[in-house]
């Protein structure tokens, strides 16, 4: 029997990016706030010291960063008619834990999705009809669009002190920025990262062969930068340990170094960390959120009440907790019923690698978020009439600085060990770059998240199962925009490339991204998605699930600028409309 505590405002479930932005925001209103996070509690100083963060075994190879998957982890399989199996290893995607979540050890990297993409299945249809769009994808709108979304882009990007350079300013195309983006309303809150060799490279080759290269838009600040709320950043000093790694110079703008230090302060605030939340309690109608019963370090159990709920966690907790929660209908691939599990999506990783006998590119100088990129194969930016497939990636020469124990560049051919192989890899290491297409993912009726029925956690609730597996859409793509990727590679003179595009059927070893998004998608119809444009669900209007979960399918952009905005829109909504008159904010 779980042990009661007094009742709150609100409870916010997960304290990343979206829980830090959702509990100042509600503070700020007056709400008492109990954020409840599964992992410890993060601080800069205390965690990522600089004598010690730079450590490639501690944080890369042995991922401490990463929640355990003892504690707990996900099943996998490429199709319905498959048993899924449990992830022993996180490879293929690197879920966080503690206060900052998988914003403590993310690149950086900071994209805000293009317009069109909020309206993609609309924009498709009436740009190249809808027979056009091959079978296999369910693409839906988002239920929101641009001019909603730009204002909230906006605070992220300020509490961030996102570096970058516009290249749509207030409709105005301006030199040197993306031309392919929205237009903005304000220029970027500091300017953009200075770029080492292998970037500039890729830029003037780019630029070259008629595309317009821009600096990717970065969390690791390029400057002194003090945010909205009082917290002061430094600027990145290009050490190269980001990618898995916490900043230990307060230069990647993550929950731990932009909001948490100004909402411990408030004294209507209250954190619970290593606090596992098992699911979130509903009255007897199932139409309104109770609280939550979570489980602390000890094994107790404990109901937090509450006005209202706000689950801020991972995309897979997310997905999880309303399926454990019995919140909304499972989804169902044979029937096409159901929202709960509903359009789960990855990001389709491709690359080229560039051999060359006369560069020095200092390799271990980079960060996660340093370089440059063009937007020219991105999305729906070139077209796609009668090439078979839709979608795009962002190309982009982002070098992350090398790790000293995985950085060793050697081209095909090349023996795994002994004498050929250290003096490939000194002959290698200064003169090899790369560069990546991180590119859309389109979702289709069986690639979906559910409960598993055989396996589960340490406290005996099932794990969720994915399902997924690389659309033939999304293969035609990735093949497309390699190709793509590999013409500006031998305009920067490389003597061999080597192309990487994603290929094959999805499996959960080597890493790719932790861009997993979907599963209680927002939209405009009940049928189709869990929430409405405002994060709120349908079914229970004082429960707010926000974050990659609700979106329908994934862009070829990274997902966190979006996520945070989303973050900000559901908090303006909460404070100026449902507090004032609770209950449905959208009507079905």
């Amino acid at each position: 029997m779980a042990r009661k505590l007094p009742s709150t405002d609100a409870v916010v479930i997960g304290l990343g990016w979206a829980g830090a932005i959702i509990a100042n925001e509600l503070t700020d209103q007056g709400l008492d706030v109990v954020a409840l996070e599964r992992g410890p509690w993060r601080d800069t100083a205390a965690d990522f010291n600089v004598a010690s963060v730079a450590d490639e075994l501690r944080y890369a190879q042995r991922q401490e960063l990463m929640l355990r998957t003892a504690q707990n982890t996900i099943t996998a399989r490429n199709n319905p008619s498959q048993t899924a199996l449990p992830m022993r290893n996180w490879g293929s995607f690197h879920p966080g834990n503690g206060t900052g979540g998988a914003g403590n050890h993310w690149a950086g990297i900071t994209f805000r999705f293009q317009p069109d993409e909020f309206r993609l299945k609309s924009h498709l249809t009436e740009k190249y009809g809808a027979s056009a769009i091959p079978e296999e994808l369910v693409l839906q709108d988002w239920g929101t669009d641009w001019n909603e979304m730009e204002p909230f882009y906006d605070a992220f990007d300020k509490i961030a002190g996102i570096s970058g350079k516009a290249g749509n300013l207030r409709g105005e195309i301006k030199e040197g920025g993306n031309p392919f983006e929205g237009p903005r309303s304000n220029e970027y809150p500091t300017g953009p990262m200075k770029q080492p060799y292998g970037p500039t490279l890729f830029a003037k080759a780019a630029k070259d062969l008629g595309y317009n290269p821009f600096p990717v838009p970065s969390a690791l600040i390029s400057e002194p930068y003090t945010n909205p709320l009082g917290v002061t950043m430094g600027p990145c000093t290009f050490c190269g340990f980001c990618t898995n790694y916490g900043c230990a110079n307060y230069s990647k703008a993550s929950a731990i170094t932009t909001i948490l230090p100004a909402l411990v302060r408030k004294s209507n605030f209250t954190a619970r960390t290593n606090s596992e939340v098992l699911r979130i309690t509903l009255d007897s109608t199932g139409k309104k959120a109770t609280g939550v019963i979570f489980v602390d370090s000890s094994g107790e159990e404990w109901e937090q009440p509450a006005d209202l709920v706000v689950v801020t966690a991972f995309t897979f907790e997310n997905v999880r907790l309303m399926l454990l929660s019995g919140v909304g209908t499972p989804y169902d691939p044979a029937t096409n019923v159901g929202t709960t599990g509903r359009n789960y999506a990855y990001q389709t990783a491709n690359g080229v690698q560039l051999f060359f006998d006369d560069k020095n590119f200092n390799p271990f100088i980079g960060g996660g978020a340093v370089g440059m990129g063009i937007d020219e194969f991105n999305n729906d930016n070139f077209d796609h009439s009668g090439l078979g497939f839709f979608g795009g990636g962002s190309i982009r020469i982002t070098p992350i600085g090398a790790a000293p124990i995985n950085y060793r560049p050697t081209p095909p051919g090349t023996p795994k060990w002994g004498s050929d192989w250290k003096k490939a890899t000194v002959k290698h290491y200064l003169s090899t770059a790369s560069v990546g297409c991180e590119a859309s993912s389109y979702t289709t009726r069986n690639n979906y998240l559910s409960l598993d029925p055989t396996y589960t956690d340490r406290l005996g609730r099932p794990l969720l199962r994915v399902t997924f597996d690389f659309p033939e859409n999304d293969l035609k793509m990735a093949s497309y925009c390699t190709d793509k990727v590999a013409e500006i590679a031998e305009a920067m003179g490389a003597k061999q490339i080597v192309k990487n595009p994603m290929k094959g059927h999805w499996n959960t070893g080597p890493y790719q991204s932790s861009h997993v998004v979907g599963g209680f998608v927002m939209g405009a119809d009940p049928k189709t998605s869990s929430v409405n444009k405002y994060l709120q669900t349908w079914d229970v209007p004082n429960l707010f699930v926000v974050g990659a979960s609700a979106f329908p399918q994934n862009p070829g952009y990274n997902p966190t600028g979006t996520v945070g905005a989303l973050a900000f829109k559901a908090a303006d909504a909460i404070r100026n409309q449902y507090l004032k008159n609770p209950g449905p904010l959208v009507q079905a």
